[in-house]
């Protein structure tokens, strides 16, 4: 009787990570009525936080735009956020770390081994050492300085799409975002004193809030098969 149960309970799970999957879609306009919780929302963040990352090492943060009148300069800036920027409940500029803080020796990555991971210092200068060989040889990251941040990206992205699901797991929408001159938006968030360059770059947007209409067409994919290849 258990066994059965519980193969009971894991289709209902599986169904239930399927119809999210289903549900979400890129919202480009959100309902101004309807607000997130913040139990919702730090639901959310909290599966940011969870989100798995190379070595550990969590190379993201994340803004939360709650301020309207950033929210509009950020449109001169922002042109796949003309609709999401005005309209969204939660809007996050997602920040990924650049090669000064990520290199082996700095600050932000000794912190993380020693006090975050707590490892001993053996261990520390192992880890150190890895890592140092992993930027340089085994993906070659230190060739060219954009390279670094653009792998730090790629894990900020395991933290947007996490939040994306779950997000949709309790109805609620969101929209990623990359229509945006990076450069520009940067230079505002400088002036505003709200990002270090030398530590940090934008990589995306991130919208959440409630859908104002449904989406006009059916979701559409390739087939598995287009995607997957099994080597024998």
């Amino acid at each position: 009787m258990s066994n059965k149960l519980g193969g009971i309970c894991n289709i209902s799970k599986k169904e239930m990570v399927l119809d999210a999957f289903k549900y979400r879609f890129a919202c480009k306009e959100f309902d101004t009525a309807k607000q997130i919780s913040d139990e919702d929302f730090q639901f959310i963040l909290e599966t940011a936080r969870l989100s798995p990352s190379s070595f550990g090492f969590e190379p993201w943060k994340l803004l939360v735009i709650e301020n309207k009148a950033l929210r509009n300069e950020m449109k001169e800036f922002a042109w796949g956020a003309q609709t999401q920027l005005p309209t969204a409940d939660k809007f996050l500029v997602v920040l990924s770390r650049t090669k000064n803080s990520l290199q082996p020796e700095s600050e932000y990555i000794q912190n993380h081994l020693k006090n975050v991971a707590k490892m001993p210092d053996d261990v520390v200068a192992g880890y150190t050492n890895h890592f140092k060989n992993f930027l340089a040889d085994d993906f070659d990251l230190l060739s060219d300085d954009r390279l670094v941040f653009e792998w730090a990206s790629r894990q900020a992205y395991l933290a947007m799409a996490n939040m994306m699901t779950s997000a949709a797991t309790i109805g609620i929408d969101s929209c990623p975002i990359e229509g945006f001159n990076k450069a520009d938006v940067e230079q505002l968030l400088m002036r505003k004193g709200l990002i270090n360059t030398d530590e940090f770059g934008v990589s995306a947007m991130l919208a959440f809030g409630y859908r104002a209409t449904e989406p006009t067409r059916h979701k559409t994919r390739q087939s598995l098969d287009a995607h997957v290849e099994v080597v024998l």
